[in-house]
């Protein structure tokens, strides 16, 4: 089947004109009957599910390709997307091409119509793209599928899988209107993807919120392995390109992995990915996975839009940390591991989003700053986000330059004295990351 550029955007304009993924109505009716008209195609593959507020998308990527490694065939949906609504349905580790996200959305119009048409509220857009990728993968047919949630856990669209392994990435405070303002009470929304009989893979917690996880791991009698206690990350050292790492696995110990990410936030998603496909497996000390399998399946991890060098000389990153939670990872990382002599930040955010944590965590770590925006609908107006700047960075440490394009040659002409030690980091939204990327030629991966 050929698809023109036009068919593709066609579908992506139809997708558009529904509920989009920021608006919910917490009910998995809708999904269910689409499910079930496509003859449950969610029930035909083992599922590794995945929750928290920050690394999900990364931990997923590297499970993928753990799995890739060790044979089998993988579906994998992540969101947002960083440029292209492909990137969310993946299949041996690979985006599907535009003709076949066409193909797929046009193959489950007709019931999507028949869902619309028996329901008050039409299916979202999120909605859809579920039932696409559950539909893509069944028809594959995938051994086993990695799934990201949305938003949240128990009511999320993607959560009418029957999950195998749960894993929990760390949990903090995002998407307030929807899942409320303290981790606990978000973590018992996140802990629903936790199923009766599953096993749960829970990274780095508060106490509070590991109470609320372990309690549910109680209440549908599953096993549970957390970071720090039964697996996690021995030793890290930076290396040329990213770190090598050792890690602590449910089967024994993992020595001399290179891991080509940076910062001890993705050390500690690789624990978790490790972990998750040891238990899939049933780990345990006779369990062990290949050594050199785990090596090359995580030595072939790419994962765009998390710091992710786009150009040398000088050096950019794009990062798509967009809550404090994230972006104080972000810190850590450009802190602990490259020695800028000077480092600008360029930064547009969502309105919905904490600005003002963001900004906050990025500051000790960054000489200057350039407010900007991105394409978004959702995204916040610079002079609003500069104000929000003034009692962070003061009113001399930050320049404001409306379109994102100007904001990075800007950021560029700030360090240009610094010839090799000044970078630029350009974050604040999965948007900004993508068109950044974008900007520099980058294609979707």
């Amino acid at each position: 089947m050929e698809t023109n550029l036009d068919e593709f955007l066609d579908v992506e304009n139809e997708l558009n004109q529904r509920w989009p993924e920021t608006k919910l109505e917490p009910s998995l009716d809708r999904i269910k009957a689409l499910a079930h008209v496509l003859g449950d195609p969610q029930t035909s593959y083992p599922v590794v599910q995945l929750t928290g507020t920050n690394g999900k998308t990364s931990t997923s990527r590297m499970v993928d390709a753990l799995f890739t490694r060790i044979g089998l065939r993988t579906g994998r949906f992540t969101s947002p997307h960083l440029q292209l609504a492909t990137e969310r349905i993946s299949l041996d580790n690979e985006p599907i091409s535009p003709e076949r996200y066409v193909e797929v959305y046009r193959d489950i119009e007709p019931y999507v119509a028949m869902v619309d048409s028996q329901s008050e509220i039409r299916m979202s857009k999120f909605e859809v793209l579920t039932g696409m990728a559950y539909a893509a993968f069944a028809e594959a047919p995938a051994d086993v599928a990695v799934v990201e949630v949305g938003m949240g856990g128990t009511w999320d669209a993607t959560s009418i899988v029957d999950t195998r392994v749960a894993v929990l990435t760390p949990i903090g405070v995002d998407h307030t209107e929807y899942l409320g303002n303290r981790p606990e009470d978000i973590a018992v929304e996140k802990s629903g993807i936790i199923k009766p009989g599953s096993v749960a893979i829970v990274g780095e917690q508060t106490p509070e919120v590991m109470r609320v996880i372990l309690e549910r791991v109680a209440e549908v009698d599953a096993m549970v392995a957390r970071f720090g206690s039964e697996f996690g990350v021995v030793s890290r050292s930076v290396a040329v390109g990213g770190q090598m790492i050792t890690l602590q696995g449910l089967g024994g110990l993992y020595e001399d992995i290179f891991l080509p990410l940076h910062g001890e936030h993705q050390a500690a998603n690789a624990a978790l990915a490790l972990a998750a496909v040891e238990a899939f497996f049933g780990a345990g000390p006779e369990r062990k996975i290949d050594i050199e399998m785990v090596r090359e399946g995580f030595a072939s991890v790419v994962t765009p839009g998390r710091l992710e060098r786009v150009r040398s000389a000088p050096n950019v990153f794009v990062d798509a940390a967009h809550n404090p939670h994230g972006a104080a990872a972000l810190a850590r990382a450009l802190e602990s591991e490259f020695g800028f002599r000077k480092l600008v930040a360029v930064v547009a955010v969502m309105s919905d989003k904490d600005a003002e944590g963001i900004l906050s965590a990025l500051e000790p770590v960054v000489q200057e700053l350039v407010i900007t925006t991105n394409s978004s609908p959702r995204a916040m107006d610079p002079d609003v986000l500069a104000g929000l700047a003034v009692p962070i960075f003061g009113e001399d440490r930050f320049e404001v330059r409306p379109r994102l394009v100007d904001a990075i040659e800007e950021a560029i002409h700030l360090i240009e004295d610094e010839q090799s030690g000044g970078g630029i980091i350009v974050t604040g939204s999965v948007v900004t990351a993508g068109e950044a990327r974008a900007l520099f030629g980058k294609e979707p991966a």
